[in-house]
């Protein structure tokens, strides 16, 4: 594994907006890049934003190499491939199908997938050792957090050494050890998100306020301390005694929220 990280190349499987940029993150660290888009079309404008991006991040810009499909990809030199196609499982599991019959052996597989669980898209093949996700967030190369994400068959030592990477690219790598639906981040998110929508249904308060309550209120802190370090700080033992007066009227719901599933299903 550390011999594949070394050889600072690496394929992009997707041209469109995550893809390039984080093809970009590479680039601007001195690595070579690849992207394998199938549409030539779309050649130019992807080599554009992976430029502008890696300029944004102060980085090396300079010369990525475009191809239609991966069988022209320079296997040889491959220290690692991140696919970032459609979030469509099937073509997920296709592509993965693919990669373990052309990747070596040791090269690590990853996908940006921030839906399916590495587990499900390489269900059945034989390397899923070497596969795991590396979930960005958009804008790919400004968010700082990835989610690194062990998979049930996921090797301990390439998802550890997947995080120095990440860190070695000057981003901040979150380590899941799990591999469920959401991962970390969105799953966090999506927490807050079905109280708020609860609490708009319920009457509590409107979206506008439920939104500012967060925005100008406890979001600030966030970037300073995360909810478990701002809770260490203001007390545990106020958080657990107001925790267990709050969580049994919190939402508990398992589906969307009726003020979210209405307004979707009024297009």
């Amino acid at each position: 594994m550390n011999d594949q990280v070394e050889k600072k190349c690496a394929a992009i499987v997707g041209g469109g907006t995550m893809g390039t940029d984080i093809a970009a993150i590479f680039l601007s660290r001195g690595w070579n890049v690849h992207i394998v888009e199938p549409l030539e079309s779309r050649w130019t404008s992807a080599l554009q934003r992976v430029n502008q991006s890696a300029e944004q991040l102060g980085g090396r810009t300079g010369e990525v190499g475009m191809h239609a499909d991966m069988t022209d990809l320079p296997w040889e030199v491959l220290g690692i491939v991140v696919e970032c196609i459609p979030e469509v499982l099937e073509q997920k599991k296709a592509l993965f199908a693919r990669l373990e019959k052309l990747a070596p052996r040791s090269l690590p597989l990853a996908s940006n997938s921030s839906s399916f669980p590495i587990s499900d898209i390489g269900a059945g093949l034989g390397t899923r050792d070497r596969m795991l996700g590396l979930h960005f967030f958009m804008p790919a190369h400004l968010v700082p957090a990835v989610e690194v994400v062990r998979g049930e068959g996921t090797d301990q030592a390439i998802w550890e050494r997947c995080g120095e990477l990440m860190r070695s690219l000057g981003k901040v790598p979150v380590m899941v050890r799990k591999d469920v639906p959401g991962f970390l981040a969105n799953r966090l998110q999506h927490a807050l998100a079905r109280e708020a929508f609860f609490m708009i249904e319920s009457g509590l308060a409107s979206a506008e306020d439920v939104d500012a309550a967060v925005r100008f209120g406890f979001g600030l802190r966030y970037l300073a301390a995360g909810p478990v370090l701002q809770k260490d700080i203001a007390g545990l033992d106020i958080h657990c005694a107001a925790a267990g007066t709050m969580y049994p009227s919190l939402a508990n719901n398992t589906v969307p929220s009726r003020v979210l599933s209405d307004k979707v299903a009024a297009g």
